[in-house]
């Protein structure tokens, strides 16, 4: 059954219970906002954000993967995955499954452009980004990148460009 366009899409209210609002996933990716054909000013990228956060946060395939993520955030920071220490896990370098869920999350969601957005947004960490913990944050992030990428190219083929 989908949500009807007026409901609150279960994702969110998950999201929700873990402090991260659709205005938090919106002002993250208006951070890297751009000027672009079709999206030339930040009103109408809230607009197409907000549009295209809404309609993969339906997706129950994205709410797997982000569930995943996050009880895997919760097993690791509780030294509950085997091998991984809680010092190695909050270490860097070497873990690269935050990565691998990120990278499977945005290339769902929009293909190479999601990729593309995807190491934008895990290099800069804009908004809530910052604020997560390493596997959450990347899910979190190609989640936001996809959209924005749709909503980029969405928005292009609309124009005489």
């Amino acid at each position: 059954m989908t949500p009807m366009k007026n409901q609150t899409p279960p994702l969110l209210t998950y999201l929700e219970t873990k402090g991260i609002t659709l205005q938090n996933l919106i002002d993250s990716a208006l951070e890297m906002y751009v000027p672009h054909p079709g999206i030339e000013t930040q009103k109408k990228a809230t607009e197409l954000l907000t549009e295209e956060l809404i309609d993969v946060l339906q997706d129950v395939n994205i709410s797997t993967l982000i569930v995943a993520a996050f009880h895997a955030q919760e097993e690791a920071q509780n030294g509950r995955i085997p091998g991984l220490t809680i010092e190695h896990f909050m270490g860097k370098p070497g873990l690269v499954a935050d990565e691998l869920i990120g990278i499977a999350i945005a290339t769902y969601i929009s293909g190479s452009r999601g990729m593309f957005e995807f190491v934008r947004f895990d290099q800069a960490k804009p908004g809530i980004l910052k604020d997560l913990p390493p596997l959450t944050n990347d899910a979190i992030g190609a989640l936001i990148a996809g959209a924005s990428s749709n909503a980029y190219t969405k928005a292009l083929k609309t124009t005489n460009i």
